[in-house]
């Protein structure tokens, strides 16, 4: 079992900056992929971006030139840059490794106008 724990939301307004961090726990698996996703009400969770433990990385193309991820180990980050409203979500920290995906609890991030 993998335990995930996010931290780094809250209220910004538009053209500001944030910092998620996660932290995975348990049975770290050496090859995985760490990422992040957001669910705003009423939508579906999509994508936002993932890293892989080799350092490769895929972006939303909503957040390709604003947001960048990166990782040390078993802990991933969310370096979020130019925030727009359409970015307010609560934001989940994910770890897959095989068939296997773990998400943290989320974490609430508001891009005022």
């Amino acid at each position: 079992q993998v335990q995930l724990v996010e931290s780094g939301g809250g209220l910004v307004q538009a053209g500001g900056s944030l910092r998620l961090s996660c932290a995975a726990s348990g049975s770290i698996f050496s090859i995985n992929v760490m990422g992040w996703y957001r669910q705003a009400p009423g939508k579906q969770r999509d994508l936002v971006a993932e890293i892989t433990s080799g350092g490769g990385t895929n972006y939303a193309d909503s957040v390709k030139g604003r947001f960048t991820i990166s990782r040390d180990n078993a802990r991933v980050f969310l370096q979020m840059n130019n925030l727009k409203p359409e970015d307010t979500a609560v934001y989940y920290c994910t770890f897959a490794w095989g068939t296997s995906r773990y998400w943290g609890q989320g974490t609430q991030v508001t891009v005022s106008s």
